[in-house]
């Protein structure tokens, strides 16, 4: 079942979840605004000749301040990150879809936007200007939104490689449990 906007309301106010920081303004009928973060990586194609399942790519860091925009050239892929940090509980699960009005500039705001149950962190948001001309974001504007759901039974959480990140943060699947069977 996804929430309503006044039971994920609710729910923060009763610390069952946290949004941090958190706007009543942000509620919507069935999910919540998340703003865009300050952080961004861009593949170094410098040192990059191509990207490998096996080993971290390596990415320039673009940090702007609280007022700034954001430049994502044409046809280009970047992360970025949430301001909020969100925590969910055992018992439900989100995932994360970008807002009309910026999918309408052809930003795609995520490729993988499902959240697990017991996740804490900030979210990072892929996003690809499919667009021919560069897009300027707002840091602080509402960049997507995250709709919730309750699961059928309380999980034991998500206890995966990207619990309590923080910032964009990169691909990580080097070090997924099954890439170290038979080494």
């Amino acid at each position: 079942m996804i929430l309503s906007g006044q039971t994920i309301k609710k729910i923060v106010y009763d610390n069952q979840m946290s949004i941090k920081p958190f706007k009543e303004l942000s509620i919507q009928p069935a999910s919540v605004d998340l703003c865009l973060g300050k952080e961004f990586l861009i593949i170094d194609d410098m040192s990059t000749s191509y990207l490998s399942i096996d080993k971290p790519a390596s990415y320039r860091e673009i940090e702007v301040t609280e007022k700034d925009t954001i430049t994502i050239p044409p046809q280009t892929f970047m992360l970025g990150t949430t301001l909020e940090q969100i925590g969910l509980p055992d018992y439900l699960t989100a995932f994360v879809e970008g807002r009309s009005s910026v999918g309408r500039l052809g930003i795609f705001i995520q490729n993988a936007g499902w959240i697990d149950p017991g996740f804490s962190g900030q979210i990072t948001l892929e996003l690809f200007n499919a667009n021919r001309v560069p897009v300027q974001l707002q840091v602080g504007m509402r960049i997507c939104q995250l709709v919730i759901a309750q699961v059928d039974q309380i999980t034991e959480g998500y206890s995966g490689k990207y619990l309590f990140q923080k910032g964009a943060t990169p691909s990580r699947i080097y070090i997924d449990r099954e890439r170290s069977v038979g080494k």
